[in-house]
């Protein structure tokens, strides 16, 4: 499955990306450390300085489908 993710930095806008499971699962257990972490992202891939992450939003995914809004 694909997540859709957002990725928080100090000094510049979020990242907004779509990732697998498993990378989002890399990444988790990544974050707080150190250093440089890839990621492999469905857009491309994402090389992070671990240092400057701030926060990870993972979006929910409702399976949206046409223009209006479901009740």
């Amino acid at each position: 499955m694909v997540q859709r993710i957002s990725i928080g930095f100090q000094a510049s806008p979020p990242l907004a990306t779509r990732v697998s499971d498993e990378e989002l699962a890399r990444l988790r257990d990544a974050l707080g450390g150190e250093g440089w972490h890839d990621v492999d992202a469905e857009d491309g891939s994402i090389r992070l300085n671990l240092e400057f992450v701030l926060w990870l939003r993972v979006e929910k995914d409702e399976g949206r489908v046409g223009f209006g809004i479901g009740s």
